[in-house]
């Protein structure tokens, strides 16, 4: 029997993110035969951007490793309602996806701007990548904007994980580029 009922904790996360102004619209589960790390993966966007150009991307990373060591901490426990020690912990990234843009903005105000809405709680890192259809066309640039943070596997267990501020910062984060968009993206609907 695992400590942890980690399906149970990624359909709490797809509960959370509705209460938090989400769509969810897809879930999926990957394990790796050989390594057996698992990930979870959730897709989802802000409420006001249905139909729109704003998508976020939710995937648990679960390294066996960690997994095992805090179910043998679990079993070793004398007494079955202490809580573990906070060892162990697991990778939650969001990665925000919009279209290519057209006109691309300062990368450098943009990582400032979100650096200062995730703040801590959501770290966020922004890169960019220019394409070329051919050499004499423009430029095409995509986004790449990814936050991480770590979940404490002796919070799942104990069931304290809230998971509140994160989801609080990603819809602050995904409105923040919802009020954007428009200036970077030619003819997109931000509904």
């Amino acid at each position: 029997m695992a400590a942890i009922d980690l399906p149970a904790y990624i359909a709490d996360i797809k509960d959370h993110a509705v209460e938090h102004g989400f769509h969810v619209h897809d879930e999926r589960h990957f394990m790796e035969t050989y390594s057996l790390r698992q990930s979870w993966e959730i897709d989802l966007h802000p409420e006001e951007a249905c139909g729109g150009s704003i998508d976020l991307h939710i995937a648990l990373e679960v390294d066996p490793r960690v997994l095992l060591g805090f179910e043998e901490a679990v079993m070793m426990m004398e007494d079955p309602l202490e809580q573990p020690t906070d060892a162990w912990w697991l990778s939650l990234y969001f990665n925000w996806s919009i279209p290519p843009l057209d006109k691309a903005p300062d990368l450098l105000v943009l990582a400032t701007d979100l650096a200062g809405i995730g703040e801590t709680v959501l770290p966020i890192e922004v890169s960019a990548t220019d394409t070329f259809a051919s050499v004499t066309d423009q430029p095409h640039r995509s986004l790449t904007i990814v936050g991480k943070t770590e979940v404490s596997l002796s919070s799942i267990f104990m069931a304290k994980e809230g998971f509140c501020e994160e989801l609080d910062r990603a819809h602050a984060v995904s409105t923040h580029l919802l009020s954007k968009i428009h200036e970077w993206v030619e003819d997109t609907e931000t509904s």
